[in-house]
């Protein structure tokens, strides 16, 4: 990669840094607000899954747009909803203006990640791809890094103000963006064509697509049924503070980056990105299902810590995948990735609340349950996509 595309790629990881430290910098507070408004386990569900829902609507447009309006374009307009959906959490005093807040926040999700991937896709080769996508995936959690820590350390002057501080980095990205990207060449197999202006759903059920995109969908529906529960589960269960789960999500944060950034390309080239995805899918279950029988402070971090590794590459894993199969539908192959992603998402969050609010560890048996589910379509994945990749050609 010459130096002009590593520069590129550097500020491209940079506003994804900003816009994601910006989402974790709320995620201690969380517990806080619900509790201040007195909100259960099924709201915050519902809360979640709105955002999920609008994602989903949202993305295969936005993933077109990405391709015929331009991928900087797209960023630049999602970092400033972003920006505003922040801004509405933090002034929101009823349970409406939060699930405006989220919608918002949705959208700006729709526009920037198909348009990230997209962009990431046309200033990098195939080969130097895996390893781009896999500092993409590090950006977002250095920002989940940074963000919850910075949070906690806020919250202790308001639990209002890490909202704030999110929105203005949205803003501040936006402009970072707006000034410092350009526009990049669209040649070979990221050129838009007719072909791509005319794609339909039918592309997305082809075999090469269809399984990965499921196993987006299912680990989607399985991590998301108790991830957005989390920072209330480790409130309720163990009374955690808003400073102990910001050292808990920073810690799981460090984990998944170091593995993004050390292992990732590693262990692509080394035994695949379908064998990493098998792997993870059974780690991730066995993990999950570990966080039910765990009670003393030092075993919750230690379990916290590594659960978040196998997530932390699943989700690359597939999108690099995909990626290297899309050809000229790199946009519509990474908004499809953010529609099936949000499908998960609305689901996952609506059954994970309303199984917490039966009983706080029964979001986590079903997701080992949805977890060793995909491993078991992993597993055919790995002895059918020679075959499957076979036909395509």
């Amino acid at each position: 990669m010459d130096k002009k595309k590593k520069i590129t790629l550097s500020i491209l990881l940079a506003n994804l840094f900003l816009a994601f430290m910006g989402i974790g910098l709320v995620v201690p507070v969380l517990p806080t607000i619900m509790n201040e408004l007195s909100i259960n386990g099924a709201v915050v569900g519902y809360m979640v899954a709105v955002f999920a829902f609008v994602q989903l609507i949202s993305s295969p447009i936005a993933g077109r747009w990405a391709d015929r309006y331009g991928r900087k374009r797209m960023i630049v307009i999602g970092l400033v909803i972003f920006g505003l959906s922040e801004f509405l959490f933090g002034i929101g005093k009823t349970v409406e203006v939060l699930f405006l807040s989220r919608m918002f926040g949705g959208l700006s999700s729709a526009f920037i990640m198909p348009a990230v991937t997209a962009f990431i896709a046309d200033i990098t080769t195939t080969h130097e791809r895996p390893k781009a996508l896999g500092y993409m995936s590090a950006a977002i959690n250095t920002g989940f890094i940074i963000g919850p820590g910075l949070g906690g350390f806020l919250a202790e002057f308001s639990a209002r103000l890490p909202f704030y501080v999110a929105g203005f980095l949205g803003a501040f990205a936006a402009i970072l963006s707006f000034v410092l990207l350009k526009e990049p060449e669209r040649t070979g197999e990221t050129m838009v064509s007719e072909h791509t202006q005319s794609i339909t759903w039918k592309v997305a059920f082809k075999p090469i697509y269809f399984i990965p995109l499921l196993l987006i969908f299912i680990s989607s529906f399985g991590l998301s049924a108790f991830e957005s529960l989390f920072s209330l589960f480790i409130d309720h269960k163990f009374g955690f503070s808003p400073k102990d789960i910001a050292i808990i999500i920073v810690g799981g944060g460090i984990i998944g980056a170091v593995g993004q950034v050390f292992l990732f390309d590693y262990l692509t080239k080394k035994i695949g990105e379908v064998r990493l995805i098998l792997w993870c899918f059974l780690f991730s279950s066995v993990v999950v299902f570990a966080m039910t029988v765990v009670n003393h402070y030092f075993s919750i971090l230690f379990v916290t810590f590594i659960v978040f590794a196998g997530f932390d590459l699943i989700r690359p894993a597939i999108t690099t995948y995909l990626s290297k199969v899309a050809g000229n539908d790199q946009g519509f192959i990474g908004g499809m990735n953010s529609t099936f992603t949000s499908v998960g998402n609305i689901f996952g969050p609506i059954v994970g609340g309303m199984l917490f609010d039966m009983n706080l560890n029964f979001p986590y048996y079903f997701s080992t349950i949805v977890l060793i589910i995909g491993t078991a379509i992993a597993l055919y994945w790995k002895g059918a996509s020679a075959d499957i990749q076979q036909d395509s050609h």
